[in-house]
């Protein structure tokens, strides 16, 4: 069969994919049924306020509450306040609201439900730092946490060991029955890493923190460094009783955004082959094995005859040595160019579903066999940009970034390597 358009099928599985995870959609099937007592929201991430705006909407019963999102992923509550905040570095902003968050939590009664709205992004924007830290700490740690090619959960880790709202704090801080509703973005939807896990019981320990410290060199300020040697005041395990009285609910996954993208393919005669919904490692290494096996498919049909597609989700790093303006997809789309060549037939897109890769305005790029050709002709090598860590202004000047805005949902990045 042949595909006219691959650009336009590629943008149209990603779109699918988003669409899955919308708030709107997928919040109100898993609503729990009123408390005698008052139901009051919070939450934090980049879907926080369209999910909560999915609450109000079909929650009959009186209702008020606190959300935290990103800058610019507003939307527009009546019953629940939305606060704006920083991230991927934590600003004042969301350290009040987290406060705020806490203290609304510590106010409530067995009678009451405290009903959680959890989504990626969340532990950058609830950031609440541990007694005897300052922001300032917690900005340092985190901004070199984001170059050092940790992954999501190490990062985690750390985070969760320096705040006094994350790692299950936040459910041990109320009397209230705790029910959470989670947009997972990290690989295996791991519940006490999605956000650094407020409401859920966290596994890691304060030595495990300074072991990603120390793996990765990372320096922090003395009283970081102070506060994790101390170890007092852990987060709360498995089995602890503060948490007994919470239920959490996966309501959007990185797989089931797989799943929808996969559907997209299919009717247009293309088949999809998951890879994986949780790979991990850094963008460039992991845009190598996606190259060799679009190579065998090409030369031999395996694991698919073409045309075929390779789906993936999860989260690459990136370590950063170069000075350009990256993100994840853009670096990993870059590599994945060098490793072909411009080999025949090979389209792909990687893009983060949030419609925010890193810090850039772009969600992520889009790849042709021509786009080296393109370049070249532009007197742009991509094997320099990739040393610089510079996919963004690559795509940038071939005019193939993938802009979106904020898609208020974020369940990980998407990545499809077409091959016809």
């Amino acid at each position: 069969m042949t595909i006219t358009d691959p650009r336009a099928l590629l943008t149209d599985m990603f779109r699918a994919a988003v669409a899955s995870a919308q708030p709107a959609l997928c919040v109100p099937p898993h609503l729990p049924p009123p408390p005698r007592g008052r139901t009051v929201v919070v939450g934090a991430g980049k879907a926080a306020a369209a999910m909560a705006r999915a609450v109000e909407t079909h929650w009959t019963g009186p209702l008020s509450g606190l959300v935290v999102t990103r800058y610019g992923h507003n939307v527009p509550c009546e019953r629940i306040e939305v606060v704006e905040a920083s991230h991927p570095v934590p600003d004042a902003a969301g350290e009040g609201a987290a406060r705020r968050i806490l203290e609304i939590a510590a106010g409530l009664g067995p009678d009451d439900l405290l009903l959680c709205l959890i989504s990626g992004g969340g532990s950058a924007l609830l950031a609440l730092p541990a007694p005897g830290l300052t922001m300032a700490d917690k900005q340092a740690v985190s901004k070199a946490l984001l170059r050092s090619g940790a992954n999501i959960g190490e990062m985690n880790c750390v985070r969760k060991h320096l705040s006094s709202i994350k790692g299950g704090r936040l459910a041990a801080a109320t009397k209230a029955r705790v029910v959470s509703l989670v947009i997972s973005d990290v690989p295996g939807d791991d519940l006490s890493v999605i956000a650094s896990g407020p409401t859920v019981p966290d596994p890691t320990s304060y030595g495990d923190a300074l072991a990603v410290l120390e793996k990765h060199r990372i320096d922090p300020p003395k009283a970081v460094m102070d506060h994790l040697l101390a170890g007092r005041d852990e987060t709360p395990k498995p089995g602890d009783p503060r948490l007994a009285a919470t239920r959490t609910v996966l309501v959007a996954t990185p797989q089931m955004a797989l799943e929808r993208a996969a559907e997209v393919a299919r009717r247009a005669g293309i088949t999809p082959v998951i890879l994986g919904n949780a790979l991990e490692g850094e963008a460039r290494e992991v845009a190598l094995v996606h190259a060799g096996i679009a190579r065998q498919i090409v030369s031999h049909g395996q694991p698919a005859p073409a045309p075929c597609v390779l789906l993936s989700g999860g989260e690459t790093t990136v370590t950063v040595r170069g000075h350009g303006r990256g993100g994840r997809n853009a670096e990993f789309l870059l590599a994945l160019a060098v490793a072909l060549d411009g080999l025949p037939g090979v389209h792909a897109l990687a893009a983060d579903t949030d419609g925010i890769d890193g810090t850039e305005d772009n969600a992520g790029a889009l790849l042709s066999p021509a786009s080296l050709k393109r370049a070249a002709d532009l007197g742009i090598s991509a094997k320099e940009r990739l040393a610089d860590n510079d996919g963004y202004g690559f795509f940038s000047a071939l005019g193939d970034l993938l802009i979106t805005g904020p898609t208020l949902t974020n369940v990980n990045d998407f990545r499809a390597v077409l091959v016809l």
